[in-house]
């Protein structure tokens, strides 16, 4: 398939700007990934489509704010995006300047504070904070929260607890595990009342999620590396649950990605380290039954991996369906259960 076979025409005024003021007041569109039948409901009925021999994977990476504004010596504004934090003191980042910052410049940030840049690896800048210090304290103290960019307004303090899940824990992501955005702490407690197991896995989003897909054929899209880690605990919930004849229902396509990256072998194994799996109609899914996710940009890398999950001709029906339903789209958007 090619990239153009995934594109479809979005009217701007269904781009979520702002979360809804409940968490759970999304609605839901269901679609059975078989046949393709589709139903308008609202998130709170998620606790009905869910059994008791199920299991939730979530992904419990926490956003970081990760966006810190500056300038250069010479006196020229600079907007850094953190990408991913190496140690303590040391974090690759995306740089936005009229001129790129040359090794060993100092970028001076807000509240005094500062950073240096000490060299390149590829498209992204390595900087480096002084000991007083550590990269996570200095985006608390000063970062923004790194809203995606068609979200068109600068962000605000609700953005500092509404694009973050209820159970982040793991500090990393540059973006939201969106999916995951619709719980709150009621919805999680019914679940757990209800019988219905739950296991963990972190993959932190990387900004390359927003990355456009550049050449239309899709064998030669060079896949962003995001880091994911899944514990032994997580692969025996997995285990049990197939046992059992239970579904193991991912939260996100991020939860997907990390499960399916730790079952290339063929079997969900324990592990860590950086994916770059890329999910396109054919793949055969190794760990995944069911998901919730929510609808995704135009020719983006996931609105395949749904796509190659519940088919292509399905979910497209269903993106339609949507639209003339006028439903809310990305981070801030409704949310879609296949299953």
């Amino acid at each position: 398939m090619r990239k153009s076979d995934f594109d479809y025409h979005l009217p701007e005024h269904l781009i979520a700007q702002k979360p809804l003021a409940d968490r759970v007041a999304s609605r839901m569109l269901s679609m059975n990934k078989l046949t393709g039948a589709i139903k308008d409901q609202q998130f709170t009925n998620l606790i009905d489509l869910i059994n008791e021999d199920d299991l939730l994977v979530l992904n419990d990476t926490k956003v970081i704010p990760a966006r810190l504004y500056g300038k250069k010596q010479t006196g020229g504004k600079v907007e850094i995006l953190i990408e991913r934090v190496q140690d303590e003191h040391h974090a690759l980042a995306h740089i936005r300047s009229s001129k790129s910052p040359k090794a060993d410049s100092i970028i001076e940030l807000d509240n005094g504070f500062s950073c240096r840049v000490t060299g390149r690896e590829g498209d992204l800048f390595c900087l480096e904070v002084n000991d007083e210090n550590t990269i996570l304290d200095l985006l608390d103290k000063i970062g923004h929260i790194p809203l995606p960019p068609y979200i068109t307004r600068a962000d605000d303090k609700d953005d500092l607890t509404r694009y973050q899940t209820v159970f982040a824990k793991q500090a990393g992501a540059v973006a939201a595990p969106t999916a995951g955005l619709h719980f709150d702490q009621n919805t999680i407690d019914r679940l757990d009342k209800k019988g219905v197991n739950k296991a963990f896995v972190t993959l932190h989003v990387g900004s390359g999620t927003f990355r456009p897909v550049k050449v239309d054929n899709l064998s030669e899209h060079i896949m962003h590396k995001e880091y994911y880690s899944v514990s032994q605990a997580t692969v025996d919930a997995v285990q049990q649950t197939k046992e059992k004849g239970g579904r193991v229902i991912a939260i996100g396509t991020t939860a997907v990605r990390a499960l399916e990256s730790a079952s290339r072998s063929g079997q969900l194994t324990a592990g860590f380290g950086d994916t770059d799996l890329f999910i396109t109609p054919g793949y055969s899914f190794k760990s995944v039954d069911a998901m919730l996710t929510n609808f995704h940009l135009p020719e983006s890398t996931l609105l395949m991996l749904i796509s190659a999950f519940a088919g292509y001709d399905h979910v497209m029906n269903a993106y339609q369906h949507a639209i003339k339903n006028e439903y809310r789209f990305f981070s801030y958007g409704d949310a879609m259960f296949l299953a």
